[in-house]
């Protein structure tokens, strides 16, 4: 099994990234996905998830700013970041589990990706 995130950058607060993760060795219609950052010196949090059904949960932190969303037919996993905040500046990361919760806790995640860096100035 392979995540493999990209998209990663760095941008001025108030603009936009989307990052991916191609997945293989998975099929990610049968698992729950999810986004998680971590900064520096931070723990890894669990920021945004979609289910088998595409019912979607977020953290406040970037609820209305954020969209996760995915293409069965390419296996891919996508978060689109709107007006981003130097705070999101992280590592992030993609994960596939069987259920992530409204907690979205990475105690959930069974496959996880290398990360790519946003770092918002």
């Amino acid at each position: 099994v392979q995540l493999v995130e990209s998209g990663g950058d760095s941008v001025q607060a108030g603009g936009s990234l989307r990052l991916s993760c191609t997945v293989s060795g998975l099929i990610i219609s049968d698992y729950a996905m999810a986004w998680f950052r971590q900064a520096p010196g931070k723990e890894r949090e669990g920021i945004a998830t979609i289910d088998g059904n595409a019912v979607t949960t977020y953290k406040d932190s970037v609820k209305g700013r954020f969209t996760i969303s995915k293409d069965n037919n390419k296996n891919t996993l996508y978060l689109q970041m709107n007006n981003l905040k130097p705070e999101d500046t992280a590592m992030y990361y993609c994960a596939a589990g069987y259920y992530f919760g409204l907690a979205i806790s990475p105690t959930q995640a069974h496959y996880w990706g290398q990360g790519t860096q946003v770092t918002v100035s």
